[in-house]
């Protein structure tokens, strides 16, 4: 399979991991991608790029969660696939739980009920590794239990065994990626910033990074165009149908480790910040690919540190213009 000559839509395509895989389906040379996001945590900044690039790129500026909407726009623009990245983010739960909730079951729901009713072929619905909780087992596959700490955990959650219940049910076509800690450029740096642009902001800011709780709790994270690349796989791997998949590194590093690694990067040598745990926060995550490599020979190919570097490059050009 692949997607030459495919109408492909996007569902957070202005968003951090939205706005990469754009940019990584232009070199597939599809018909059209059409980017569907309300702009929530999604930048305009973050698709110019494709935008110049592609010229078949189509912008609706939409809550994905609006089933009767959506159905308009896929019964004007032939869609062939659906990867579903729209979401509202974890951090946003412990103040909206509710919202956060209904806006992430509705858009799945939307986009299974879409698929069910043939208006484009294939699903691949991206999920979380949040949906896990705190690792139970050293290393987490597939089938660890699904023990969400945060109302956006429990929402990715319910997410996923909705795509799976409508997969079974219907006999549709669908695989379910799990990507564990995606970090790299355009990660939002706003409201509902990331550990690490906000560690970023605040030495470059001349202030000193906070960790949250002793530091030690561990997180999987990836490189954003390594989580891109996989999904394309998946999509392209029709073995992957009915299946969900992690996407990691199998690699755990602490959050004391990692702000560690962005000190190093901008040369900062002052203290930290320790503060109280955030609210139901994960301990531990390290992800197992065993499943990814079988299927469609998965490898990671950014290092952490390499990835580090890049993003931090990418923040100081954001806050200070062109690095020379």
């Amino acid at each position: 399979m692949n997607l030459k000559d495919k109408t492909i839509v996007v569902t957070g395509g202005a968003g951090f991991i939205g706005s990469h895989l754009v940019d990584r389906l232009v070199k597939e040379e599809p018909e059209k991608i059409i980017i569907i996001d309300n702009f929530f945590l999604g930048k305009h900044k973050n698709i110019e790029p494709a935008i110049k690039s592609f010229e078949n790129i189509k912008l609706y500026y939409q809550d994905a969660g609006h089933y009767e909407k959506m159905k308009n726009i896929f019964a004007i623009e032939n869609v062939d696939v659906v990867f579903n990245l729209a979401v509202v983010p974890l951090l946003t739960s412990h103040n909206l739980p509710k919202i956060t909730c209904e806006d992430n079951i509705n858009i799945a729901l939307s986009v299974l009920e879409l698929l069910k009713e043939g208006m484009y072929d294939t699903l691949i619905h991206c999920s979380s590794s949040e949906a896990y909780g705190t690792a139970q087992e050293h290393i987490m596959t597939e089938s660890h239990p699904l023990k969400p700490t945060t109302p956006y955990a429990a929402s990715k959650a319910a997410s996923d065994l909705l795509v799976e219940s409508y997969e079974n049910t219907f006999d549709l076509d669908t695989a379910i990626v799990r990507p564990f800690n995606n970090f790299g450029p355009r990660q939002n740096e706003g409201s509902y910033a990331g550990v690490i642009p906000i560690t970023i902001e605040r030495i470059m800011a001349g202030k000193q990074p906070i960790i949250h709780g002793d530091g030690l709790q561990t997180r999987d994270y990836i490189y954003v165009s390594d989580t891109v690349e996989g999904m394309l796989q998946i999509y392209n791997s029709k073995v992957t149908r009915g299946k969900t998949i992690n996407l990691a590194t199998a690699k755990e590093i602490t959050i004391l480790d990692m702000i560690k690694a962005i000190a190093k990067e901008l040369d900062y040598e002052g203290e930290f910040i320790f503060e109280g745990e955030r609210l139901a926060d994960v301990r531990r995550h390290r992800g197992d690919i065993t499943l990814a490599e079988k299927l469609f020979d998965f490898k990671v190919k950014t290092s952490f540190d390499e990835g580090i570097k890049e993003t931090v490059q990418w923040y100081k050009k954001l806050m200070h213009g062109p690095v020379p």
